[in-house]
């Protein structure tokens, strides 16, 4: 099971700097007890991706909104907007993943359009990662 995480990293900020990215180990943590869970965290890969130039920008995008893509479950942590969040679940969506989001954005279109499940923190998460519910979902969605 492909397992994409997706999330806030530079959001809205205006200047050339990331938002804290320690939701991150909370829920590879979590995973860590999902059988046959592979994670790819697009970040752990490029932790210095707010130094890079054009061509480097466009690539990395083109490559995360690909594996996001072709992933089995999507996560996005999404404190609060994220454009780069967003191009990841529709992607999912759009390749069939079961996409879930830990948010208090319930009302966004974007999250509810394309989560199949939301919760309030990263706790909730990691009790329906624990859950029978949440490989059945995985299961109806690869019957698909």
């Amino acid at each position: 099971m492909n397992i994409f995480l997706a999330g806030i990293i530079q959001g809205s900020l205006v200047e050339a700097a990331i938002h804290r990215q320690d939701w991150r180990e909370p829920i590879k943590a979590a995973l860590a007890g999902v059988a046959g869970a592979e994670v790819y965290c697009h970040y752990s890969r490029h932790p210095n991706s707010i130094t890079y130039d054009l061509p480097e920008i466009r690539a990395t995008l083109a490559e995360g909104n690909r594996l996001a893509g072709q992933c089995d479950v999507l996560i996005a942590y999404v404190p609060s907007a994220s454009m780069g969040t967003a191009i990841e679940m529709h992607e999912a969506r759009r390749g069939g993943a079961v996409v879930l989001a830990v948010t208090p954005l319930t009302v966004n279109w974007v999250i509810r359009a394309y989560s199949d499940r939301i919760f309030p923190d990263i706790a909730a998460l990691t009790q329906f990662l624990a859950s029978d519910e949440f490989t059945a979902l995985v299961a109806e969605r690869r019957a698909r």
